[in-house]
């Protein structure tokens, strides 16, 4: 008896099995981005034949914890998210990862490359083009900017 196997994430459009299946065999784990309207969402996971497992994770809510009070959509909560991720996985070990952004359209100096940014200047070994990270003049144009960047950089993660 033949049975086609479908599955339900790539019906639906959701999950793209090829690239994943790419980003897999590299051994690293992923850094994951997905973002919203009004935040972003950063996880390192690795995977796991049961599942996969987060190894670290970071959310742009957390940034109103540090004293952000601006949108938490924006590039500079983008990057201090990212930043506050990479401080994370730094802490816990982890060096190497490679970017999944799933679904998402892929545009040049994004909210999506501003996260991966942020990863990097913490320590974290991305492979990346330089071309599609954002500009330094569009990082740190809001106040309160380089205070919060500070504190993620010294706190104890």
């Amino acid at each position: 008896m033949n049975k086609k196997i479908q599955y339900r994430r790539k019906k639906k459009g959701v999950t793209d099995y090829k690239k994943r299946l790419s980003l897999l065999k590299s051994g690293n784990p992923r850094l994951v981005i997905r973002k919203s309207l009004r935040n972003i969402q950063l996880q390192l996971t690795a995977y796991h034949k049961d599942g996969d497992k987060i190894l670290a994770s970071s959310h742009s809510n957390q940034l109103s914890k540090l004293g952000w009070g601006l949108h938490r959509g924006n590039i500079q909560a983008a990057y201090l998210t990212g930043l506050m991720l990479g401080m994370r996985a730094k802490s816990k070990g982890i060096k190497d990862a490679v970017l999944d952004l799933g679904l998402a359209r892929s545009i040049k100096g994004s909210v999506l490359y501003a996260a991966l940014k942020g990863a990097v200047d913490s320590g974290m070994s991305i492979p990346h083009s330089k071309d599609i990270l954002p500009e330094e003049k569009r990082l740190a144009g809001k106040e309160g900017f380089k205070e919060i960047k500070e504190r993620i950089l010294k706190e104890k993660w």
